[in-house]
C-alpha cells in the first residue's frame, strides 16, 4: 500500500492534532484516516486522478469505519482539524437516533423561520441553498441536516474560531452550540 494510503488510528491521529482536550470523549470501534492527493467524488466514487469527480477535502465510509483527506490537508493544520471534526462528526450523526435527529432539524426549522442566513461550512450552505429553490425533498432536508450538525460540530470542536466559511449569526450559532451542550455534556458520544 502505497505511504499516503496507509490507514492511521484516528485516535492517535486527534491527539497528534492535538484535538483530545476540544473534542467530547466518543466510544465505539476504531475509525482509520488516509490521506489520498487529489481528492475526487462522483457518483458515490472516490478518486484521486482527474477527470473523473470534483474535489473534495475529504470523504466518509461509514459502514467501513473509515476517512479519507486530501493530502494537501497535511500542511494546513487548522483546516485539517476542522474538516477532520467535521467527518467525524458524520459517525455521530448515524448514531444519533431519530430523536436526536429530529430535534436538531427542529432547530434548523426554527431559523429557517426567522429567515437565517448564512451557515458554519460550505457544505451545509450549498445544501441550504438547494432547500430555498421552492420545492423541498425530504433527502435535501436530510442532506442539509447532516452537513450542518456536522459544520456545526466542526466549529465548535476544532479550535478554528474564525473563517470565512462561517457566516451564520451569532444568535444563531449560541442556539446551536446550546444544542450541542445540552444534547452530549457529560456522555460519551456513541461513534
Amino acid at each position: 500500500m502505497p505511504p499516503n494510503l496507509r490507514p492511521r488510528n484516528c485516535s492517535k491521529f486527534v491527539n497528534d492534532l492535538g484535538l483530545n482536550g476540544r473534542l467530547p470523549e466518543f466510544e465505539g470501534r476504531a475509525i482509520q484516516v488516509s490521506f489520498q492527493w487529489n481528492l475526487r467524488a462522483g457518483r458515490d466514487k472516490l478518486y484521486s486522478q482527474p477527470p473523473h469527480g470534483q474535489p473534495v477535502h475529504a470523504a466518509s465510509f461509514i459502514r467501513r469505519r473509515r476517512i479519507f483527506l486530501d493530502e494537501e490537508l497535511e500542511r494546513r493544520p487548522r483546516e485539517l482539524a476542522r474538516i477532520l471534526v467535521h467527518e467525524l462528526f458524520h459517525f455521530v450523526w448515524v448514531r444519533l437516533g431519530n430523536r436526536g435527529r429530529d430535534s436538531y432539524v427542529s432547530l434548523l426549522k426554527k431559523e429557517k423561520s426567522e429567515r437565517a442566513r448564512g451557515e458554519l461550512g460550505w457544505s451545509a450552505e450549498m445544501r441550504k441553498e438547494r432547500l430555498h429553490g421552492g420545492r423541498k425533498p425530504a433527502r435535501d432536508w436530510r442532506d442539509y441536516a447532516c452537513e450542518s450538525f456536522c459544520d456545526t460540530a466542526a466549529w465548535i470542536y476544532s479550535g478554528v474560531r474564525t473563517h470565512p466559511e462561517f457566516t451564520l449569526a451569532l444568535k444563531h450559532r449560541e442556539r446551536r452550540a446550546a444544542w450541542f451542550e445540552s444534547t452530549f455534556s457529560g456522555r460519551k458520544i456513541p461513534i
